[in-house]
């Protein structure tokens, strides 16, 4: 998205409003803070922008006026620069919260794309892959938990506590449909021996017209 300001209202990448909520609360943050904060909570339900991302994005707001930042003496060999919201980036970022619509989220599952496909590889495979999600998820489920019970630690924290909690269930659930499809594994693998499809051979892929066929058939259930 360009960093334009139309009628008042600027037009940011997600990143971006992510920064300028981070920054709302009092306290100046460096971009290691802001990363920090970022891999506690953001990361279970938005992903996880690089520091280069994240410097990008503040040198953006920094420009449209909606940060102001000043370089500290740490007194080491390093300075730190700290980044601060102003007043218009404050007044953006609560229109953004209250006005903005909401896109749905949009869904992109490694694991279950594999899944789709898995007439090209093997069940044993495929197993491997679900177990390795299985393993995954489990492990976001408890880190979300736990940063969930500290989220608790201070009143100001209880909107992201609900967004931990609600990631701690998010994860759990996701373990327990790879879990799931791990049995239906095996009855996809049944299906296509009842049905004399042998792997490693051209699978017999019905033509698009069957595709259509079943697809107004399916519109009758509507």
């Amino acid at each position: 998205m360009a960093e334009s300001v139309s009628d008042g209202k600027p037009n940011l990448a997600a990143t971006s409003w992510a920064l300028l909520g981070m920054l709302s609360y009092e306290h100046e943050l460096s971009g290691y803070d802001i990363r920090k904060w970022i891999e506690w909570s953001m990361r279970f339900f938005y992903g996880s922008p690089a520091y280069s991302q994240i410097y990008a994005e503040l040198k953006k707001l920094e420009k449209l006026g909606l940060v102001t930042s000043r370089v500290e003496n740490t007194g080491g060999t390093r300075n730190r620069r700290l980044y601060k919201i102003t007043p218009a980036g404050l007044e953006a970022v609560q229109r953004w919260a209250k006005e903005d619509p909401v896109d749905h989220p949009v869904l992109k599952h490694p694991a279950l794309l594999r899944v789709a496909f898995g007439h090209m590889t093997d069940p044993e495979r495929l197993k491997e892959i679900l177990q390795d999600h299985v393993a995954y998820a489990d492990e976001m489920a408890r880190s979300a938990a736990k940063d969930a019970k500290w989220a608790g630690a201070h009143p100001s924290w209880a909107y992201a506590k609900v967004a931990l909690q609600w990631a701690e269930r998010y994860y759990a659930s996701e373990r327990e449909l790879a879990l799931t499809m791990l049995k239906e594994l095996d009855e996809a693998e049944a299906t296509f021996a009842e049905a004399g499809i042998e792997r490693g051979k051209p699978i017999p892929w019905p033509a698009p017209d069957y595709w259509y066929e079943i697809e107004q058939k399916a519109g009758l259930d509507d």
